[in-house]
């Protein structure tokens, strides 16, 4: 009861607006509780597909919508853009700064976190400025404008090596987000920007695709591996399996083989999709509840994805160490429906259940009406994948009119077009002190 008798609602805070944040917050909005959805991002993000906003397919708008946009009609969910920067258990608050700096407290009685990854470098974060993640929205935009930009530097190179080097792009990871960022880059040379020049053949740019396994996409089993390994190769990415990058610079990257050779490799254009690590928030709720943290930052969760002792806090999602399971969206989705039906079930007085995730698969799009899926024991590839692909996606995008654009888009793209391409030439270069180098290269006047 509050201070004037009026019952007070269950007080729902979910702090992360990604996959399992949103799931949650939906599941909730016919259920007597209010809701605080606090992110410090005001866009969900629809993570699988930020490789096609960096390669020119599809608009950030299309995969980014705005929180407030996709609540306006929940009445019962609140959106604030604000930076959690804490929580207090006992007193049952987050702490959170505004973007003017100021501090907030957001009181709850059930919280579900859901604060989800960052790019990890495993150790070598001197690897960012020169090779950026595919994780946010920014870090997207930055890769899209060093790819595109790659091509204008090289349009003006006299000198053959340079223009070579300009003309490689070094992709480190071979899992679903570097298969995917691997196919498109080729693509866009291979197709879109073929006749746009007029010093260069974009088509000749070579793409290298690095990890520390055997081959591309393991986890998606030998048979779906092979086959987006042929691809792959026919489409004209370079496969270097066995291979780990131990520096990276402005002008390339050196790669150690199993068998301890080093190999330099010039190339203005890295990006690291190798590997990630929890939010800084897991660690926090570790320390203050007590429950053990994986090496990633992964909050180790009871079978409910509560906090042991804490039965009101949910970690779910990327942020969450049970059973092994993967860091997928569909891990995150299942995972906030479940924290949101075991709040209503507990309001109800009905019993609770653990947390069971289905596995529904994985999939990969390679490249023009080609993909490989493995969904629930089905498994396609080449076109039929394609299509499996693209119904799933459309299913998952938010809100009618990004599915419409984003569908109009993909088939755009397969005639060669990407429009979305934005960039200056400010902000083409690996890094911020690439700028210089690229400068004191290219004092003396060039004929073009």
């Amino acid at each position: 009861m509050s201070a004037d008798g009026a019952a007070v609602r269950h007080r729902v805070v979910v702090v992360g607006g990604g996959f399992g944040g949103l799931f949650a917050a939906r599941r909730l909005r016919r259920t007597a509780v209010d809701v605080t959805l606090v992110d410090r991002s005001a866009n969900h993000v629809f993570q699988p597909m930020l490789y096609q906003f960096a390669t020119g397919v599809v608009p950030a708008a299309t995969i980014a919508p705005p929180h407030r946009s996709i609540f306006r009609r929940i009445k019962n969910v609140r959106v604030l853009l604000a930076e959690v920067v804490g929580f207090d258990l006992d007193r049952r608050e987050v702490r959170a700064r505004a973007p003017d700096g100021g501090e907030l407290t957001l009181p709850y009685d059930s919280v579900i976190v859901a604060a989800g990854f960052r790019t990890s470098y495993f150790g070598h974060d001197e690897f960012a400025p020169y090779a950026p993640g595919m994780k946010t929205i920014d870090e997207a935009a930055t890769v899209g404008r060093r790819i595109f930009g790659a091509f204008e530097v090289a349009e003006t190179c006299e000198n053959p090596e340079e223009r070579r080097a300009w003309l490689t792009f070094a992709i480190v990871g071979a899992g679903p987000t570097g298969v995917e960022l691997a196919g498109q880059v080729r693509q866009a040379a291979a197709h879109t920007l073929r006749r746009e020049f007029r010093t260069i053949d974009p088509s000749s740019a070579r793409v290298l695709l690095f990890d520390g396994g055997e081959k591309p996409l393991a986890t998606f089993g030998d048979h779906l591996s092979e086959r987006a390994t042929r691809e792959l190769e026919k489409m004209g990415v370079e496969l270097h399996m066995g291979c780990l990058a131990t520096a990276i610079d402005d002008q390339g990257l050196d790669v150690r083989t199993a068998d301890g050779t080093v190999t330099r490799h010039e190339a203005r254009t890295v990006v690291w999709t190798a590997g990630v690590s929890a939010s800084p928030l897991g660690r926090m709720l570790a320390a203050a509840s007590g429950a053990p943290a994986d090496r990633a930052g992964r909050v180790e969760v009871l079978p409910d994805c509560t906090l042991p002792g804490h039965p009101e806090v949910f970690v779910i999602g990327d942020l969450m160490s049970l059973n092994h399971l993967p860091g997928v969206a569909e891990v995150a989705m299942q995972s906030g429906l479940h924290a949101a039906r075991t709040i209503r079930y507990r309001l109800e007085r009905r019993e609770t259940k653990p947390f069971h995730y289905v596995d529904m698969g994985s999939m990969a799009y390679i490249g023009r009406r080609h993909a490989v899926v493995d969904f629930r024991g089905l498994k396609l590839s080449g076109f039929l994948g394609w299509l499996m692909w693209l119904a799933i996606h459309l299913t998952f995008l938010t809100g009618f009119m990004n599915r419409f654009t984003a569908l109009f888009n993909w088939l755009t793209a397969l005639t060669g077009t990407r429009r979305v391409r934005v960039f200056d030439v400010s902000n083409v270069t690996p890094a911020p002190g690439a700028d210089v180098a690229h400068r004191a290269a290219t004092t003396r006047p060039r004929s073009l």
